[in-house]
């Protein structure tokens, strides 16, 4: 019996300056990752749409079309995982990319070992949401009030729909099948975000901050998401704790 080949999974890098462009090209090849790089956000945007990739690694400060408007194209018509690059201390520049759906961000510099972990995390998440039999249980309506959709990885209330991240979605999740319990962030970074909690990383306090102004956009005020200072979240009745 032959043994079947494993294609890598396949790299879109789409940043601007020459000298960080080809070291990330060169170690991200290194890392056994197929890897294509672009130098400008429209170049990256059209090869984005018309070709396959597992994964968009993207600067924000791109000269014509930035990163977050690359973003909001991508998004009309690909549900790609993206991770952005940021200056360090660009805090409103992250918090636009995870309103747009980013599903990611590393504050420049990082390691390459630091990217690689960030990686194989979106690649991992990516996996477990194909596989089959990790339907998601619904709730019934008078419960819970909200209706989850594996199919599209969203939730909806009555007929609106909170355009929810898979991130998002991952997260809102595991709080609703523990729901009253609080889950720790080392928890949710191991078992939402696939990787170890660090605390310089607010990857997941921003993935929270867009779950509840989703939720209250779309009018669900049943059950709300906590934070349990020095614990963590729990997602409970809004007249608990």
């Amino acid at each position: 019996m032959n043994p079947v080949a494993v294609s890598p999974s396949r790299l879109l890098t789409i940043e601007d300056d020459p000298v960080l462009g080809a070291y990330l090209h060169e170690q991200l090849v290194r890392c056994g990752f197929d890897v294509i790089w672009c130098q400008n956000g429209q170049e990256g945007l059209a090869r984005a749409r018309q070709e396959h990739f597992d994964v968009v690694l993207m600067d924000i400060l791109l000269p014509g079309m930035n990163g977050l408007q690359v973003l909001t194209q991508l998004r009309q018509t690909h549900a790609l995982p993206v991770i952005l690059m940021s200056a360090l201390g660009a805090e409103a520049d992250r918090i636009s990319g995870f309103q747009l759906g980013a599903d990611d961000y590393l504050p420049k510099p990082f390691s390459m070992a630091e990217l690689r972990v960030r990686i194989q995390a979106i690649l991992r998440r990516v996996a477990l949401d194909r596989m089959p039999g990790a339907g998601i249980a619904q709730l019934p309506a008078p419960e819970s009030g909200l209706l989850f959709d594996e199919d599209s990885s969203d939730v909806r209330c009555g007929e609106q729909w909170a355009g929810l991240t898979r991130s998002e979605f991952r997260l809102l999740d595991t709080l609703q099948r523990n729901a009253d319990e609080v889950l720790s962030k080392a928890f949710l970074y191991q078992q939402v975000l696939q990787r170890g909690y660090a605390a310089h990383d607010r990857s997941l306090d921003m993935h929270i901050s867009q779950i509840r102004r989703k939720l209250k956009t779309i009018g669900y005020h049943q059950r709300e998401v906590r934070t349990v200072w020095g614990k963590g979240y729990v997602l409970s009745a809004s007249d608990a704790l």
